[in-house]
């Protein structure tokens, strides 16, 4: 595809060189700066300046001012012209002779200095002997197969080195000590320092002229088979892929990142990133083409021009207009080298930019996306394509020049719908995937706030998560808009998130009551009682209870029971207040109670009698109602046994007093047995009841953490209740034969054998009786046990006894007390484990040294 890299522009015209004489040719051109030197047919050289003007609407021309012309007197042509700008000197090559010329007289060096015997030469611009004083020559020698190294000083020339080669070379070119040359059959890489060669591919030169040019550092450019042009290394290896010329191709030139070709009818431009060709420039009659320091100059024989260059960012612009993403961003890397470093970076970034707006013009999503974020997009660019995204507060203005050509989505999508989908779908992604990192920094606010407009709008599940989380939405083009789009509940959130917890609860209560229709959550009431329950504000709690109560008085009541203590007693929620709050909540109120007694295990009698109360009256009211026991009943007497059983806080004379005279005689056993009136319990529970399973029961619980004589005594009042003499019911004798079957370890079997009737004989109670032995005996053994270990014990204790009195200790009135030094005058020491003695008055004072004092710990007393 074609691309405008190079404009034709006339350098020196034919009137300008030769005038009417028509037999005068163009041999061969060079230029060093402004200095435009040209050889001619008739042995002629010309010096012109080369003026470059720039008009206002950027057009390039060349003004050429003739300086002089020389005449060199052999009437040969003009064969070569080579510039060594560090001597100012110009090497002439005709009739096989270099001379050398002063570049601004173009009279030949005084000494006369000249190499003879030369059909063609090059520079060596990659020079090997680091003297900057000279200019490194290689000729192609008249002399068969001959190639000579000279160097060239401002006024004499010194053969280095001869070079003989397999074949008769047509062409050369130089780099450092590499020779890259066209002999007659083949191109071949000679370092002429070691005579070592490298063969590259064959061409024959009777049919095509060889080009051969270097390009670069160790890189040469040569015309090879086919019509390509080939790239080669001093390796003999080939970096770039071949650029595709025509057959008849006469000369080659680079300016980077082209690499131009002239043949008999036409110029062509390839690129050397991508080898494509990119120019055709029409030019017939050419025959020479050369660069000189970035400048093109191509000439037929009767004048000169100059192919300039088109700005690199121009072409590149021209590209993206085209469309050309891919070979604008090749360009633009291969620009690197010609442009600053700074300067470039920012080019390319604004480059990247430009081609990402092509993709997401064209729907190229992925594409857009990596060159978006290649190009450090200021993301409100994007943004600000979507009408009404940004921010009303926002400051953010385009960049000038435009990125792109659209005014926004509607005229990039021309108002197709599906598009305009994509694209929003696109953008979404794409804020929430750079919400969070570096290019988000200094405008959060609008790509939340972006983002959270798009969510809504596309009624999208993220918009949730987007609020309860960390963000930066603001809060008044938010909250509009979220209305617009009737998000409530999410308006809600927002609200919450700017610490608006009064706002956001009236919203969402208007939601519940019908108010606004909302149907976000369909379970907004649960999650308007959690929010209460970790709302920290206390006014906020109290203002709603009564709503929350009213809708549902078992989960309302959550608000107060499942708020953390942490929070409670930073709130100072007092209980007290609760209970009231709940008096006119009776469901509430047994839940709220149930969580201080039961579950928070508060410790006051008040809420633990409130409780029972609440629930005998709940149970008396059910059975006024009806006889039976439906489940409710059922589940109320269970808790209530349960709260009877288990604590010891509430006022058993009130409890008692309200359940005199109803049917709850469980219950009233229960109270009976926390007054310890056993009796009267077990009386109730054999005689009213006659549910001897609970009668054992009681018992058991009764007896909990109690002794075995407490437990044991329990036990017995049942057995007396069984067989009380006044009673001759035949279950109350089957209960107790039951009771001394089954916790014969319980009884003292030598007073239930007093009480039991003569008339049981030994078969009916053989459990119990061989219980009872079992367990005489039992006993008798750890007693036997227990006994044995602690005369064991005794005996350790007697042994350690006689350990410590060991060897023994002679007292005479010579020994004197270690304290003060005066003799003993009666048998009574102390004696000290270390085998000081000392007085006991001595070792009774408290002024003892430390170490005295320490050992004193652990001391023996021997009298």
């Amino acid at each position: 595809m074609s691309v405008k890299a190079f404009k034709l522009v006339s350098a020196v015209e034919r009137e300008m060189l030769m005038g009417d004489k028509n037999y005068i040719n163009i041999e061969c051109i060079e230029c060093c700066g402004k200095n435009l030197y040209i050889g001619t047919n008739d042995c002629f050289i010309y010096h012109f300046l080369l003026d470059e003007k720039v008009s206002a609407a950027g057009k390039i021309t060349f003004a050429a001012t003739k300086q002089l012309h020389k005449y060199l007197g052999l009437k040969k042509p003009v064969s070569e012209l080579k510039a060594a700008s560090a001597l100012t000197r110009l090497l002439v090559l005709c009739d096989n002779t270099i001379t050398l010329v002063n570049m601004m007289n173009l009279e030949p060096v005084p000494t006369g200095a000249r190499i003879k015997g030369a059909v063609t030469f090059a520079l060596n611009e990659n020079p090997v002997s680091g003297d900057p004083f000279c200019v490194e020559v290689c000729i192609i020698s008249v002399k068969r197969r001959t190639i000579q190294m000279f160097m060239v000083f401002e006024d004499r020339v010194q053969i280095v080195k001869e070079v003989f080669t397999p074949e008769q070379p047509c062409a050369v070119a130089v780099d450092g000590y590499y020779l890259c040359l066209a002999l007659t059959t083949q191109y071949i890489i000679l370092n002429y320092n070691t005579g070592v060669s490298q063969d590259l591919f064959p061409y024959c030169s009777d049919e095509k002229r060889p080009i051969v040019k270097r390009i670069g550092r160790q890189e040469f450019l040569l015309a090879g088979p086919g019509g390509l042009g080939m790239f080669a290394t001093v390796d003999g290896i080939s970096q770039r892929a071949p650029v595709h010329w025509s057959e008849n191709v006469i000369g080659a030139a680079l300016c980077f990142p082209y690499v131009v070709a002239l043949d008999d009818e036409f110029i062509t431009v390839h690129s050397m990133l991508d080898q494509q060709q990119k120019q055709t420039l029409p030019f017939k009659e050419g025959h020479i083409l050369q660069d000189f320091e970035g400048k093109v100059i191509v000439a037929t024989n009767k004048g000169v021009y100059i192919l300039v260059p088109l700005p690199l960012e121009k072409q590149i612009q021209d590209l993206l207009a085209s469309h050309r993403v891919e070979e604008a961003l090749v360009l633009a890397k291969g620009a690197r080298r010609n442009i600053p470093k700074e300067k470039f970076q920012v080019m390319y970034k604004r480059i990247l930019q430009q081609a990402g707006f092509i993709q997401f013009a064209q729907l190229q999503f992925f594409e857009a996306k990596e060159l978006f974020r290649s190009g450090q997009l200021d993301v409100r660019e994007l943004i600000s394509l979507y009408p009404f995204l940004l921010p009303t507060s926002s400051s953010f203005i385009r960049s000038h020049p435009p990125l792109h050509e659209y005014a926004d989505l509607n005229q990039l999508t021309q108002g197709d719908q599906e598009k305009m989908t994509k694209c929003k779908r696109f953008l979404m992604s794409y804020l929430n995937e750079v919400r969070s990192t570096e290019v988000a920094n200094g405008y959060k606010e609008d790509i939340d706030t972006a983002l959270l407009k798009l969510y809504a709008e596309a009624n999208h599940e993220s918009l949730l998560d987007l609020l309860v989380s960390e963000n930066f939405c603001l809060l008044t083009d938010s909250a509009a808009w979220l209305e617009k789009h009737k998000k409530y509940f999410a308006l809600g959130l927002l609200y919450h998130y700017n610490g608006q917890d009064a706002a956001a609860l009236q919203l969402w209560v208007k939601i519940v009551d019908g108010d606004i229709q909302d149907s976000t959550r369909s379970d907004l009431y649960e999650y308007i009682v959690d929010f209460l329950t970790f709302c920290s504000d206390q006014d906020l709690v109290w203002k709603y209870s009564d709503w929350v109560l009213q809708k549902s008085e078992e989960v309302g009541v959550q608000i107060f029971t499942k708020r953390s203590l942490e929070e409670q007693e930073k709130n100072n929620i007092n209980p007290d207040d609760i209970i009231s709050c709940l008096n006119k909540y009776p469901k509430a109120r047994v839940k709220y109670l149930e969580h201080v007694v039961l579950e928070r295990k508060i410790e006051k009698e008040k809420y633990h009698t409130h409780l029972a109360v609440l629930y005998l009256e709940a149970i008396l009211q059910r059975k006024s109602v009806t006889t039976d026991n439906c489940t409710e009943t059922t589940e109320l007497l269970f808790k209530l046994r349960s709260l009877l059983q288990k604590s010891d806080l509430y006022r058993i004379h009130f409890i008692l007093d309200k359940i005199q005279g109803t049917d709850l005689h469980m219950e009233s056993a229960i109270l009976y047995g926390k007054l310890e009136e056993h009796e009267k319990a077990l009386h109730i529970l054999v005689h009213e009841l006659k549910d001897f399973h609970a009668a054992e029961e009681y018992c058991v619980w009764n007896s909990e953490n109690r002794d075995t004589q407490y437990r044991r005594r329990l036990f017995h009042m049942l057995l007396s209740v069984y067989l009380n003499p006044g009673t001759s019911d035949c279950a109350l004798v089957m209960a107790a034969v039951d009771l001394l079957n089954k916790h014969a370890a319980e009884f003292d079997a030598a007073l239930v054998l007093q009480v039991v009737p003569d008339s049981w004989s030994v078969q009916l109670l053989s459990p119990f009786l061989a219980g009872a032995v079992r367990q005489s005996i039992h006993t008798k053994r750890m007693t036997q046990t227990a006994l044995g270990l602690a005369r064991a014990e005794n005996l350790i204790y007697k042994h350690e006894k006689v350990k410590q009195k060991g060897t023994p200790i002679l007292l005479s009135d010579k020994k004197v007390c270690q304290v003060c030094q005066n003799p003993f005058c009666e048998p009574v020491f102390v004696r000290y484990p270390n085998g000081g003695m000392v007085h006991t008055h001595c070792a009774a004072k408290k002024h003892l040294n430390s170490n005295m004092t320490h050992h004193s710990s652990s001391s023996s007393n021997q009298t």
